[in-house]
């Protein structure tokens, strides 16, 4: 049973194994936490585990200053403000749904984190895709736009204090939000930034099978359920090279929103044509252990809220991992873009009619929902 369960519905069936923590938190005594490091060692072990979906939901933080002011200059969140402003422009398309710098911008975040090894150690969340030149590996195909905006974000605000680790985690939580019905997590920066490359096979496959998957994820102190949690995310998504002939097809039927239909439609024969599905993806979904927490996603009523509350706790795990000093990191939630807690989509009608089409998939009316663009070419 995954400790992802011990969300407040689920508290009985809560797993007795306890979660692990990481890096100075594992040694430092509480008398010695920061605000910041007592926050997230609670949320590791999963004291509080509405914590990250539920805090600062509505608190906004205000710049002093401009920012090359000293007032700025003398708050470690105001540059935040201003990164995470100019990647809301960035990440949200005229529609309102989130576009392919948000998709790109989360895989982003997971592709350099999820480098750490609990076994073997070396590298995570450290920059050190963009700085290293990661992006030139088979895997990381796909991310070249948002390498790209990562590089103009550090030339515009690194002088002001903005490193390359904490600007790709920022990306990944700031997109989220952009993303309509997506959380606001908890966001931390204080990094350290790398130049060293990750060291290469600790990513995960859309080809491999299901418990392979669960093992990689193991040796980053994720478990089952928490990667269940965390491949929702593909919700978002429209594919361009796990099969080229389909290039542009969407994960869920909800590209750019984030829903809980990559839960129901994964399991599942009778979904839209263009719906694709990784191998990765069907193999967790369908393996027996993966049925009840996936169920709890699924649910129609209250699994958004549930998935994003237990979302939040995981990708904040991800975001630390390799971090040594994770008790001096500072928390800018502040700086995030307000939810979008409803949506409608102003072509959901074209949107259902190209879904059940057998037309080309990167003809237009991909490229479209790529950029957040209407299918009806207005809003």
């Amino acid at each position: 049973m995954s400790r992802t369960l011990s969300h407040p519905a689920f508290l009985s069936k809560r797993d007795p194994e306890t979660p692990e923590l990481l890096a100075d938190l594992k040694t430092l005594p509480d008398a010695e936490l920061t605000r910041v490091g007592a926050l997230i060692k609670s949320i590791l072990l999963l004291e509080n585990a509405t914590a990250p979906f539920t805090q600062n939901l509505t608190y906004v933080y205000t710049a002093p200053g401009p920012l090359a002011s000293p007032e700025c200059r003398a708050d470690t969140c105001c540059v935040w403000s201003y990164v995470a402003e100019e990647m809301e422009r960035d990440f949200r398309g005229p529609t309102g749904r989130c576009n392919e710098f948000a998709r790109q911008a989360i895989r982003l975040g997971f592709h350099d984190a999820g480098t750490w090894s609990k076994s073997e150690g070396g590298s995570g969340a450290d920059g050190s895709f963009v700085l290293g030149g990661e992006i030139a590996r088979p895997i990381n195909r796909g991310l070249e736009e948002i390498n790209n905006k990562m590089w103009a974000y550090y030339h515009t605000f690194h002088s002001y204090g903005a490193g390359m680790a904490d600007l790709v985690q920022m990306g990944a939580t700031v997109a989220a939000a952009v993303c309509p019905q997506g959380p606001r997590i908890l966001s931390f920066v204080g990094r350290n930034d790398s130049d060293v490359p990750a060291p290469e096979g600790r990513l995960p496959q859309a080809t491999q099978d299901a418990e392979p998957l669960i093992a990689l994820f193991e040796d980053k102190t994720i478990d089952r359920g928490d990667l269940i949690t965390l491949l929702g995310a593909h919700t978002i998504g429209q594919q361009r090279f796990e099969d080229t002939a389909r290039a542009g097809d969407p994960q869920s039927s909800t590209p750019g929103v984030w829903s809980t239909d990559f839960y129901r439609e994964t399991p599942r024969n009778d979904t839209p044509k263009r719906v694709f599905k990784f191998h990765s993806d069907v193999e967790i979904a369908t393996f027996e252990e993966s049925l009840p927490l996936w169920g709890v996603f699924a649910d129609p009523v209250n699994g958004l809220e549930t998935w994003n509350s237990g979302y939040a706790a995981v990708y904040i795990r991800l975001s630390v991992l390799g971090v040594p000093h994770i008790n001096n990191l500072v928390e800018c939630t502040g700086v995030l873009p307000l939810p979008v807690r409803n949506y409608s989509a102003p072509d959901g009608a074209e949107l259902s009619e190209w879904l059940n089409s057998d037309r080309a998939p990167m003809r237009e009316e991909a490229i479209l929902l790529m950029n957040g663009e209407s299918l009806k070419g207005e809003v």
